[in-house]
């Protein structure tokens, strides 16, 4: 919260055994090696429910009994007709007859206020073809891509794998994500719906950010008036290098920030041109790498990760608008994949520049890459209306999909301290023999396990704070 909820850089050489490259920390502009940290939410935000409008299936509400049983009901009189003069060709006045039993007669206003009910609503309109559908609930699609972006977050942080950004962009899928949210909720007044977006965030942010903080202070940390950025992560928190492992991942949160500040504009300018605007929501990712290299400081690092993730977000703000669903599939399908193979040509034939073939350290690919994935994900949502609602049968995976969506920033924000601990917890394994004869204590793998159990410690122990910000009962689960 995608946060700057729900929600929405930084190099370092990590020890040997932790499993982590270098991070976004320091902005794409820096020049050094750089690790992708994913996210949630965030948007974030965390990730509110969506319900159905009002019930609109176009027939009147029932009516006294009286009239489903035939007859008029007793405070209604009929009175006598008047004589008739001979000769007098004058209508008589009639009666209606009864209504037939089961049938109800249309009510004008007037009548329903004299008779002391509601007047008869106009049938309901059908949604124009072109509209999105309305989601009775929460999306199962959606909340099952924001589930396993976090898996694949916590496994490129354990494991390092290059290609995992490819097989599953997480941090494209976020911010997409959270830009559909952001386009919904700005349905209401732009600053309630920035306000609660940040409300959303920053308590999560401030929890965990005393622990890492305290722990920094303890390790001889001396901060600047940087440190104001540990209150509202507008620029990169600053941090000593002893930390920089748990603080590194909080570009995300900036990058998220600025986005839901920016999206009552971005979505105004997007409706005026949608498709030509989400196109062109690409160009200054180009600006950024071919044109006008940003400053090595906070602002250009803010400035390469919102060229980087722009369509993303855009993207989001296209699929919430039904944009998506009026195009062709030939040209979704062409374009995208011809993003994905620009993306793939760059990240191969550049690695001298970088070191590797990563697209956390190679912006332009990583705009590319995710443009063109995310894509094809989004319109098949909204081209075969895919809605895994048949997630439910299978329990256990959908309470699962169900915590990690409701808990996304905590697991985002702890999942590295999760990892941090494992290492010193494994080493004292080895002080147990049978650990040692029947532990897999050098796998990487075993690691990783470790890590989701101390993961899901936190969930527990810190995952209230999500409920306080949200103004809900805290729980320990959802």
């Amino acid at each position: 919260m995608s946060w700057g909820t729900d929600q929405p850089g930084y190099p370092q050489e990590q020890p040997q055994g932790y499993g982590h490259g270098s991070g976004y920390g320091a902005g794409y502009g820096s020049g050094q090696q750089q690790q992708p940290y994913g996210q949630p939410q965030y948007g974030g935000e965390p990730y509110p429910q969506q319900y159905a409008g009002n019930d609109q299936r176009g027939y009147a509400p029932e009516y006294a009994p009286e009239y489903a049983q035939g007859y008029a009901p007793a405070d209604y009189t009929v009175y006598p007709a008047p004589e008739q003069a001979p000769g007098d060709t004058a209508q008589l006045p009639t009666v209606e007859p009864p209504p037939v039993e089961g049938e109800f007669p249309a009510t004008t206003e007037a009548e329903a206020e004299l008779r002391g009910r509601e007047p008869e609503p106009e049938p309901a309109q059908a949604p124009a073809p072109d509209a999105p559908p309305k989601p009775a609930g929460r999306d199962r699609y959606f909340d099952t891509l924001r589930a396993v972006a976090l898996v694949r977050v916590v496994t490129y942080h354990t494991f390092g794998w290059a290609w995992a950004g490819m097989v599953f962009p997480s941090m494209g899928i976020m911010f997409a994500l959270a830009g559909t949210l952001m386009a919904k909720s700005l349905e209401r007044p732009a600053l309630k719906v920035i306000r609660s977006r940040i409300r959303r965030l920053l308590p999560p942010f401030w929890f965990w950010g005393f622990f890492v903080v305290t722990a920094m202070l303890i390790h001889d940390w001396m901060p600047g008036w940087q440190i104001v950025y540990w209150i509202v992560p507008l620029g990169d928190p600053p941090g000593n290098a002893w930390g920089e492992q748990a603080w590194e991942i909080l570009w995300y949160l900036r990058t998220y920030l600025w986005f839901v500040l920016l999206s009552p504009l971005l979505l105004r300018v997007f409706r005026l041109a949608p498709v030509a605007v989400l196109v062109l929501s690409l160009a200054p990712i180009l600006v950024v790498h071919f044109l006008w290299e940003p400053p090595d400081d906070r602002f250009g690092s803010a400035l390469t990760d919102l060229a980087t993730f722009l369509f993303c977000w855009m993207l989001g703000f296209a699929h919430r608008d039904g944009v998506l669903q009026r195009l062709k599939p030939f040209a979704v399908v062409v374009l995208s994949l011809a993003a994905i193979g620009y993306a793939g040509w760059y990240a191969f034939t550049h690695q001298a520049e970088t070191g590797s073939y990563d697209l956390d350290d190679i912006p332009l690919a990583q705009a590319f890459w995710s443009a063109g994935f995310v894509t094809l994900l989004m319109y098949a949502k909204a081209h075969f209306r895919i809605d895994f609602a048949g997630l439910a049968r299978f329990k256990r995976l959908d309470r699962i999909v169900t915590i990690f969506n409701a808990r996304a920033v905590t697991l985002y924000l702890w999942h590295e301290i999760a990892l941090i601990l494992a290492v010193p917890l494994i080493d004292q394994f080895w002080n147990v023999p049978a650990f040692e004869t029947y532990l897999p204590l050098e796998s990487q793998w075993f690691m990783f396990g470790i890590g989701w159990v101390l993961i899901a410690v936190f969930i527990l122990l810190c995952g209230w704070v999500e409920d306080v910000a949200a103004k809900k009962k805290p729980r320990l689960l959802p």
